[in-house]
């Protein structure tokens, strides 16, 4: 058995699942949800239609590196999303479709990190997605957090990292848009980070999943492989990127997602994933090359979202300390009392779920930065996030 195994904690539903035992919520009101970040926006039915007529592709199987044109159209959308230079990305080495960025996150660690080195480290955000932490454990390094806190504008403080650890550091996971604050890191922090990266030669894994869920058509957020161009850093070096349809689409179940950068760690990653077995099917591949090459969607996702921020926002207006986060469906308010008592007695009282931060968070530099903070995501149909909202207004106001 792996003895790493032991290392990792009960991921945060686990924990809220225990929270929540023993309570009874009241019958009459209907369970919301706002813990999940599961969208829940309807697929488009061009992507749902385009899995079914390409289901004659079962019969063969697929190439771990993807077809040519999902390749094509995965390289087309981040040119002319981040504005790329015209040529910088050759579909032969600097992408690679994934089974969602979730398995691909977990499995670029066990690809590139070092575990005979001396004190093998893996930078993240605190707050993280636990699968940061449970991949960093699996590959034989140490996680060191880095705090998303006020100070620094709800993203990870990265001037409070000592040269140790940036020495040792060799792999960086960067989620922008952050989840769960909705932080977005500016061109300047991404190319001072390539400084970082080339200074200690580590890899920097950018998590930019949540990055189509923003509210300014004119300034989305920008990239990784956006900043490393700009900065004449034009073979990406040391810079991978991991996109995903499961928010930009609304199509979690589609498992689709893609891995871009540099061509030489692309290279490494391909052969593990040839190894580990994940290519993807090919009726998958079929609905993204559709997916990837629409907008039209997209935009309407960001549409729902913007309202459904609206008319939540102005309702706990007053009753909780929350801001609009600049992307992503997440709202991260902070609490009046503890967050797993915030969340155990809204459950309890007013059947509404959301997630305690203390539960995504770990203690670092002596201080949990999700303590006091609750995690709700906006993704459930705006009339349950109007009702949501509504229930933890008056469960707030009678704290």
């Amino acid at each position: 058995m792996n003895t790493d195994l032991h290392k990792l904690q009960p991921y945060p539903f686990e924990k809220l699942r225990q929270l929540k035992e023993g309570c009874q919520p009241p019958a009459a009101l209907d369970h919301i949800a706002l813990s999940i970040g599961e969208p829940k926006h309807p697929t488009p039915a061009f992507i749902a239609e385009e899995v079914l007529s390409h289901l004659h592709g079962l019969s063969a199987y697929p190439l771990t590196r993807g077809a040519p044109e999902l390749r094509q159209a995965i390289c087309d959308w981040l040119t002319r999303r981040f504005q790329l230079p015209a040529g910088s990305l050759d579909t032969e080495h600097h992408v690679l479709p994934v089974n969602g960025t979730r398995e691909a996150l977990f499995a670029f660690a066990q690809a590139v990190i070092d575990r005979n080195a001396a004190n093998p480290l893996v930078l993240m955000p605190n707050p993280f997605y636990q699968i940061y932490e449970g991949a960093a454990l699996l590959a034989g390094a140490r996680p060191v957090f880095v705090n998303c806190l006020d100070s620094s504008g709800l993203a990870p403080d990265f001037d409070s990292v000592d040269e140790a650890s940036w020495r040792d550091c060799q792999l960086l996971y960067v989620c922008s848009p952050h989840n769960p604050t909705g932080a977005v890191l500016p061109e300047a922090r991404w190319q001072q980070l390539m400084e970082l990266a080339e200074k200690h030669d580590f890899i920097i894994a950018a998590d930019e999943c949540y990055s189509e869920i923003h509210f300014d058509e004119d300034n989305p957020p920008p990239g990784l492989l956006q900043a490393a161009a700009n900065a004449g850093n034009r073979d990406y070096s040391r810079c991978v990127v991991f996109h995903s349809l499961s928010k930009r689409s609304n199509a979690p179940g589609l498992r689709s997602g893609f891995v871009a950068g540099d061509r030489d760690i692309l290279a490494a990653f391909l052969q593990y994933r040839t190894y580990h077995g994940c290519a993807m099917p090919p009726h998958h591949q079929a609905a993204s090359i559709l997916a990837w090459r629409d907008e039209e969607h997209v935009r309407e996702n960001r549409r729902a979202y913007m309202e459904k921020f609206d008319a939540v926002l102005d309702i706990l207006n007053g009753c909780l300390e929350v801001d609009r986060p600049e992307a992503g469906f997440y709202l991260w308010a902070r609490t009046p009392v503890s967050d797993t008592d915030f969340a155990r007695e809204l459950y309890q009282q007013q059947n509404v779920t959301v997630l305690p931060g203390s539960f995504l968070s770990r203690e670092a530099d002596g201080i949990n930065p999700g303590a006091k903070r609750v995690r709700m995501a906006l993704v459930a149909p705006m009339d349950e996030c109007v009702d949501a909202a509504n229930r933890i207004r008056t469960f707030t106001e009678n704290l």
